[in-house]
């Protein structure tokens, strides 16, 4: 059975400043973290663009943890760069800098063969977009979409026009409430379900995260750590190894709840080690017995 993974969104620098420390322009982006998440078990193929200004040596790192990169232009002109800094508790950020370069004329294209990518994972980009993406793939047995509170305030209809056609929503507490007008995040979810996706994972930070599906809804903390050095890319980390692990399981739409439940914890495992170092230097190297280890060890926190 085909299992790959097809992610379309950003490949982008990040200059991240904490109380510590500052690096400047380092490998980070939506499709980046996603994917050397996701690599851990199952094919991924990643659709974006970078500026003449990106590294080779940041492709060459995707690439030989197994990413295809075929589906990555290099356009003219600048990469896509964030600039933040976090307060000292790591968890509240101020945004300094969003600089878009060759992201904001970006118009995803499949290579061949790509179109019959079995999984889906719509990163956070213009929902619009993630539409084409849609109306490009055949029949993939799972899609999943990523989003955030700027699309939601300011291209309302096209997402929900997405929604539509999407079987798992990723978002945070905030947005959605925000798309929904629920305070409650029960009520969000039984909302967005209307909507389209009969799945829905609410991410909560520090404080993990809680899925919604057909047969209830699970809580899944977070792993405590020792020490956070760097939380940027810590979500898309969380839906690489979701969805990573749906597609090693061959697990379409229709799938008993169980496993999704099992994917909460996956997801949540891999993300663990994201904030333990700076841009993807946790992910690069890091290895599927470390990942089933930290699942075991959430396991057990979940257990009476």
């Amino acid at each position: 059975m085909s299992k790959e993974i097809l992610v379309v969104g950003s490949v982008a620098y990040d200059t991240v400043a904490t109380v510590r420390e500052t690096r400047e322009r380092q490998l980070g982006g939506s499709a980046s973290f996603f994917a050397l998440a996701a690599r851990l078990f199952a094919p991924v193929r990643a659709v974006g663009v970078v500026g003449d200004d990106f590294r080779q040596a940041d492709l060459d790192l995707l690439s030989s943890r197994g990413v295809d990169i075929a589906g990555i232009e290099r356009a003219q002109g600048p990469t896509f760069h964030w600039s933040g800094r976090y307060h000292a508790d790591m968890i509240e950020r101020d945004t300094l800098a969003t600089e878009l370069g060759v992201f904001a004329d970006f118009q995803p294209a499949l290579p061949a063969g790509w179109a019959a990518s079995p999984y889906v994972l719509l990163a956070n980009i213009h929902p619009a977009l993630q539409l084409d993406v849609l109306e490009a793939v055949d029949a993939p047995r799972l899609v999943v979409l990523d989003t955030m509170n700027l699309w939601i305030e300011t291209t309302r209809e096209a997402l929900l026009a997405v929604l539509a056609r999407v079987d798992v929503l990723l978002v945070n507490d905030s947005e959605a409430r925000l798309l929904t007008g629920e305070t409650g995040l029960k009520e969000a979810a039984a909302a967005i379900a209307e909507l389209g996706p009969k799945r829905v994972v609410i991410k909560k930070g520090e404080h993990g995260a809680l899925y919604f599906g057909p047969d209830g809804v699970l809580a899944v903390p977070a792993i405590l750590l020792p020490e956070v050095v760097d939380p940027t890319g810590a979500g898309d980390t969380f839906a690489g190894g979701f969805l990573g692990w749906l597609a090693d399981r061959g697990v379409d739409r229709d799938a008993p709840d169980a496993e999704f439940r099992r994917a909460m914890v996956a997801g949540t495992a891999v993300a663990s080690f994201c904030p333990q170092a700076f841009s993807v230097e946790a992910l690069a190297d890091l290895e599927r017995d470390r990942v089933e280890a930290r699942m075991a060890e959430l396991s057990a926190m979940m257990t009476p």
